[in-house]
């Protein structure tokens, strides 16, 4: 890496800051001029105050009367209630924004055309039933309500730290015939990221496919936006997610949290890990960083496959659409080692279905012997509490893995606020010591296990395009809840500590946090 490189990988990350601040700065100064405006149109016209405080009214009977938790409903109600000028101008630019409609509509355009070309699994779901019925039921509400089947004849292969990851994603993208579709949630255009595009750049002119595709959100510290005609510029076909723009806008709120390579439609990765230096410990802003991903091989890759697909092609109306998809869905001829099923999955946050949620939910209810999470962040609904803390209660051993060192120092105390809650009921509560514990993964009983991208927070489970993998009766189960074992060697237990004293009372500050999580 020449010092040259360095110096211009610095000033896009400067770059992509200053369009952060600016577009953060423009929509509080937007937010603020009408409000200015009603209240002093309020001042002087009194009918105005009364329209305001009446539509507020009407709102919050709205909000009340809509299907969603409840805890994502009481925010929005407190704020119109206490504030009514604010709460409404809120509301109204952000909750009701028609660009979420029309977003809805494009990915169920694509949709209905992506998702008949998966698999159905009935009948491996009624197999899975006669050994294992807690894990089918699960398996059976991923393919009804997500759409997404369930598979064997496909090996998984655990990696307990990202680097391990990086490493045979590099070795299988050597390996492509066809084509490579990445997507990432963040990607840095330094050396980790360097090393894959190497290799790319040699596929193409190899004559292969090669697709790249990125949020802007989750990119805008570690890229500008030159990186798309960088890409394209090299023969690698190139599009944004969502480009972070001042005005605001509700989809602006909901970002691709996706991590998804698929090699040929034969090879696929996921899991935790973005595609950015630190996530392989080559830089450390917060300690040591603890990620995992799994690799498939064989027929399950193709849920992978239309996942991308999906995004690729609802993203913007002006793109070229694929016409033909089934080149990308070659039939499978592989045979696995492995026994045991897999089910990777999608959802979208235009979906009244809470897909992450209710699989957590699920095996959490499902649970006999132990239950194991391990999120970055931690940020529940009161479902979410009540299904973990009645785990504990029947008697399973639940425990949660957060970060020793936290990214972000308001949320990391949002995440500490949902402790008392939890341990009172029995769940053990461990933070890893090295650093930041980056993974979402769950496991229970030595029978089912989940990693992919979707935290235990509001965002990834109500905002997010998120991806997950479950799994019963591999050999990744097994390898998960091993490294769950020595990962909680390495854990500070706190549990003790916020079952009595003054951490088992939430502050004010702490209350408040609480109240608007789902906005942070």
């Amino acid at each position: 890496m020449n010092e040259q490189t360095t110096l211009e990988s610095r000033q896009k990350t400067k770059n992509g800051v200053k369009r952060l601040v600016f577009v953060v700065l423009s929509i509080l100064l937007e937010v603020t001029l009408i409000v200015l405006l009603f209240t002093s149109l309020n001042d002087y016209a009194e009918w105005l105050n009364l329209l305001t405080r009446t539509l507020a009214a009407i709102l919050v009977l709205y909000i009340y009367s809509e299907d969603k938790t409840a805890t994502m409903k009481m925010p929005w109600i407190i704020l119109i209630m206490l504030f009514p000028i604010v709460g409404v101008t809120i509301y109204l630019l952000v909750g009701l924004n028609k660009g979420t409609r029309k977003m809805r509509a494009r990915y169920q355009a694509i949709d209905e055309v992506l998702l008949p070309l998966l698999p159905d699994s009935s009948d491996l779901i009624g197999n899975l039933k006669q050994t294992q019925p807690k894990a089918a039921s699960i398996s059976h509400y991923l393919q009804t309500y997500a759409k997404y089947p369930l598979y064997q004849n496909t090996d998984v292969t655990y990696y307990n730290e990202a680097v391990k990851g990086l490493e045979a994603q590099l070795e299988a993208l050597k390996q492509a015939k066809h084509f490579i579709f990445m997507e990432y949630h963040a990607i840095e255009d330094k050396e980790s990221w360097q090393r894959i595009e190497e290799i790319l750049v040699e596929k193409v002119n190899e004559g292969l496919e090669v697709r790249v595709f990125y949020d802007d959100m989750g990119s805008i510290g570690f890229i500008n936006t030159d990186f798309v005609q960088k890409m394209e510029g090299l023969g690698i076909a190139c599009r944004v997610f969502n480009p972070f723009m001042p005005g605001l806008n509700v989809f602006l709120n909901n970002r691709d949290h996706r991590k998804i390579t698929v090699i040929d439609g034969e090879v696929g990765f996921t899991g935790g890990y973005n595609l950015a230096n630190e996530y392989f410990n080559v830089t450390h802003p917060y300690g040591m960083w603890k990620d995992t991903g799994i690799r498939l091989e064989g027929p399950a890759v193709r849920s992978l496959t239309i996942a991308f697909l999906e995004m690729w092609n609802a993203v913007k109306e002006t793109d070229k659409h694929d016409e033909n998809f089934m080149r990308f869905l070659p039939v499978d001829s592989y045979e696995a080692s492995e026994t045991g099923y897999v089910q990777p999955y999608a959802f979208i946050p235009m979906s009244s279905e809470r897909v992450g949620e209710e699989v957590y939910i699920s095996m959490a209810n499902k649970a006999e012997k132990y239950c194991y999470f391990m999120t970055p962040y931690l940020i529940l609904t009161d479902e979410m509490v009540h299904a973990i803390a009645l785990a504990a209660k029947r008697g399973v051993d639940v425990r949660i893995i957060t970060p020793g060192i936290p990214d972000k120092k308001m949320v990391y105390g949002v995440t500490r606020s949902f402790y008392p809650d939890l341990v009172k009921h029995g769940v053990r509560i461990y933070e890893w010591t090295p650093g930041f514990c980056h993974a979402k993964m769950s496991v229970v009983d030595d029978v089912m296990a989940t990693c992919g991208t979707i935290n235990l927070d509001y965002r990834s489970l109500y905002h997010h395009f998120e991806n997950g993998c479950f799994m019963v009766n591999t050999q990744s189960v097994l390898d998960i809840k091993a490294d769950f074992d020595a990962t909680f060697e390495e854990c500070r237990e706190v549990t003790q500590e916020y079952q009595k004293g003054n951490k088992a009372h939430l502050s004010l500050k702490e209350l408040f946090l609480r109240l608007f999580a789902q906005l942070l």
